[in-house]
């Protein structure tokens, strides 16, 4: 059977700064690109998505906007789709929401932040996008880059480990042949960070907001970043969730994948399966690391590629995501002590759920060999790929050479094995060609005292470093640190009261806080939290005990959107 398997990873940019802050390129044909555009109107009604039981209802419209904000009037004009949930009560302004990627989907989350934060709904107008080339959710697919399969590695055994020249040929296959493809697709160039602001600021006009505030995660808050930077008085108040560097690099952010992936892995997944776990996977993280080798060798006799195992531990920002780490890790000891069933095990619940949405078979009947066939399939539709997320990714600023990115994975590998090895020889951005056809601002000063950051110590998908980073080199932009919290989106998802208070605060009362660190919530199963070290150097204010959140199921799912949003690549025969 043919497999490709490379990472497949659940998730993230700046050195250009000195164009377009405050105003549109110019258009070739007008002074102003948004004069075509303006006055359309908004015709709300029915949206594709199916909500999610728990949320609000929304409204979607639909919005024209052209190929090309530098060149309005040159080629075909893009359709966005939007949503819109009122505000419940005195409406105090209009807010949009992004959920990550780049390419995530965000229509169907207006409805989901008004439930689960009922204060910011009273007040505020929840605005949904499906950013240009993400399709509309429930709807018209997403663009996508198709890769010729012929292209691909035909091994099903790759390992990163392997440093031998035909090993590392096999892994830069994918790689360059994704690059080459999105490359070719004639929508490519336009779908960037630059485009999308322009595609925002016409919404802002649309709705008749003399200035747009807005709540992103993840890749979102490069997005909102980039926006205040371009648009920085129609910027209203900016809350950057899960952070990347938004004063320097986007691709930084997936480069450091194996570092925070690696902490996190060691500090806080292999302790806590040690204490969920033991009697499967052993008492100490030494004896959990050393059967955690043990399934993944059961799993590579099996045919899933050792690659392919690694990065299923890898972008782990969400409780589902550990529940399903947590299944496979157990199953791939108990097939390596040739037991055949997993039922029994602590949290049974929801790991009988992931079994049934991962696998399509309950706990009690999921065998280890039963997931490693699955996990070895090959998909029919593997040589489709998102071109929203290589076109912002390695289209926004200039990439980093094929050279560069294996020294990376030499020098990551043995540092960070868990994915070092691996992540500098998958990465597309090496075989990019196409120079960026737009510089990126930073954030001007006037902008900052409107921006609040917030970002957790252990965060697998946009290290802790990066918004650190980031608020450092943007003096006046506050930063909420989570201590020891593991997960990929904090605010309103993550049912942190310490969190959603200081946001809250921020947005309603117009009062910001200074730097503070607020504790984590206690891991899934446990009720209090184990501390573990990382770069947060602030004792964080009070204790939090595991406290159930109103709507625990829409909470999960949103996590888990926000979470398998971002990366740096993703396979479609990865759960």
């Amino acid at each position: 059977m043919r497999r490709t398997t490379a990472a497949v990873v659940p998730t993230l940019v700046t050195a250009l700064v000195t164009a377009l802050v405050g105003t549109a390129a110019p258009a070739s044909a007008s002074t102003d690109p948004f004069a075509r555009y303006a006055g359309q109107q908004l015709s709300w009604g029915a949206c594709a998505f199916t909500p999610q039981p728990g949320a609000a209802p929304a409204e979607c419209a639909l919005v024209t906007v052209p190929r090309d904000w530098a060149e309005p009037d040159a080629g075909r004009d893009l359709t966005v789709s939007v949503s819109r949930v009122a505000a419940s009560g005195e409406h105090l302004g209009s807010m949009l929401l992004n959920p990550g990627g780049p390419g995530g989907q965000g229509t169907s989350m207006p409805g989901e932040i008004a439930a689960l934060q009922p204060q910011l709904h009273e007040r505020y107008a929840l605005i949904g996008m499906d950013p240009r080339g993400t399709g509309q959710e429930g709807g018209t697919a997403p663009e996508t880059c198709d890769v010729p399969v012929g292209r691909l590695s035909q091994r099903t055994d790759l390992d990163a480990r392997d440093r031998s020249e035909g090993s590392i040929a096999e892994h830069l296959k994918l790689p360059r042949a994704v690059a080459e493809a999105c490359q070719s697709e004639a929508i490519t160039p336009y779908l960037t960070t630059w485009q999308t602001a322009h595609d925002m600021e016409l919404i802002r006009m649309l709705l008749g907001e003399s200035t747009l505030d807005y709540l992103g995660y993840s890749y979102g808050t490069w997005l909102g970043a980039k926006y205040a930077s371009l648009f920085p008085h129609s910027a209203g108040k900016v809350v950057l969730d899960s952070s990347t560097n938004f004063q320097g690099r986007l691709q930084a952010a997936f480069e450091a994948w194996p570092e925070i992936n690696q902490r996190m892995f060691e500090g806080s997944f292999v302790p806590w399966m040690t204490r969920q776990f033991p009697d499967d996977v052993g008492a100490t993280p030494q004896e959990a690391t050393a059967n955690w080798e043990r399934a993944r060798k059961f799993f590579a006799d099996n045919g899933t590629s050792p690659d392919q195992f690694d990065a299923l531990f890898t972008g782990m920002g969400s409780p589902l995501r550990w529940v399903l780490g947590a299944l496979v890790f157990v199953l791939g000891v108990k097939g390596a002590n040739g037991e055949t069933s997993a039922a029994g095990s602590p949290l049974a619940s929801q790991l009988d759920a992931q079994a049934r949405a991962v696998f399509g078979t309950p706990l009690e009947s999921l065998t280890p060999a039963a997931v490693a066939r699955a996990l070895a399939d090959d998909p029919a539709d593997y040589q489709s790929v998102p071109a929203t997320r290589y076109a912002v990714a390695c289209g926004d600023q200039p990439t980093r050479s094929a050279a560069w990115y294996r020294r990376l994975s030499d020098q990551q590998g043995p540092r960070f094995p868990l994915f070092g090895w691996q992540y500098g020889l998958s990465e597309p951005c090496a075989f990019w060609s196409d120079a960026p056809r737009q510089q990126l601002p930073t954030l001007p000063a006037g902008v900052a005292s409107r921006v609040l950051v917030v970002q957790g110590e252990l965060d697998p998908q946009t290290g802790y470093e990066q918004a650190r980073s980031a608020v450092r080199a943007a003096p006046g932009v506050s930063l909420v640190s989570v201590a020891d919290s593991p997960f990929h989106g904090q605010y309103g998802i993550e049912g942190n009261p310490c969190v959603d208070g200081a946001v809250n605060v921020f947005l309603l009362r117009n009062s910001r806080p200074g730097d503070i660190t607020c504790p984590g919530v206690p891991l899934p199963n446990e009720t209090e939290v184990h501390p573990v070290p990382g770069p947060v150097a602030t004792a964080p204010v009070g204790v939090l005990t595991a406290a159930q959140s109103p709507l625990p199921a829409l909470r999960d799912s949103v996590r888990a959107r926000v979470s398998d949003a971002a990366g740096p690549l993703r396979y479609s025969n990865t759960p």
